[in-house]
């Protein structure tokens, strides 16, 4: 039976389940592959997401191979390493410091803005890591509403992780996330939220 509060919502339950009540952080997986095309309807969903001036600085490098992964393992945690050996797909989720540069194209509206931010690279980082940041919400939503589970994980060596796929010094990596069908065991227990009383105040 739906609730008050759930017809609100503009989704409907069963959607409401999918992104938030019912959707996990998994960690373990089924070997089903994830497609390209699933990855791009994905991509094609989630890239609407607002970031401030239009950044978009997210990006994401699939890592499918056994050479890939391999490569990957070493900068991992030990409490993350096996369930990201056997994930079906690893994505390195980083943040472009230099998303600046797009912004001819991207926010035309404001035609000084990429002269701006190119002589404050402190500001940019700051910038890229936290529109990334909101990127990496919309992605995480958008593989659930693809009818996949995510993991997440930021116990990894991030410096380790650049140096080993983006050696040209322009990307921060934030987050791994492994993606695909949740196995039987996926879970932990949910753990508590907090109550709106103790997170939303008014004045």
């Amino acid at each position: 039976m739906t609730t008050a509060a759930e017809e609100l919502i503009a989704l409907d339950r069963a959607a409401q389940d999918l992104l938030f009540r019912a959707a996990r952080t998994a960690n373990a997986f089924t070997d089903e592959p994830v497609a390209d095309e699933h990855v791009r309807a994905i991509h094609d969903l989630i890239r609407y997401g607002p970031t401030a001036m239009n950044a978009q600085p997210l990006r994401v490098l699939l890592l499918r191979s056994a050479a890939a992964r391999a490569r990957l393992l070493p900068y991992v945690s030990a409490g993350n390493r096996d369930k990201t050996a056997t994930a079906p797909l690893t994505a390195v989720l980083a943040a472009d410091v230099d998303w600046h540069d797009r912004l001819p194209e991207l926010f035309p509206h404001r035609p000084g803005a990429r002269d701006w931010l190119t002589g404050d690279p402190a500001g940019r980082e700051a910038q890229a890591r936290f529109n990334a940041a909101l990127q990496i919400g919309y992605l995480l939503v958008g593989v659930r509403a693809a009818g996949l589970a995510a993991g997440p994980m930021a116990g990894f060596d991030a410096a380790g992780a650049e140096r080993e796929f983006f050696p040209g010094g322009r990307h921060r990596v934030l987050l791994l996330m492994n993606i695909g069908r949740p196995a039987p065991d996926a879970w932990r227990e949910r753990l508590p939220r907090l109550p709106y009383e103790e997170v939303v105040g008014t004045l």
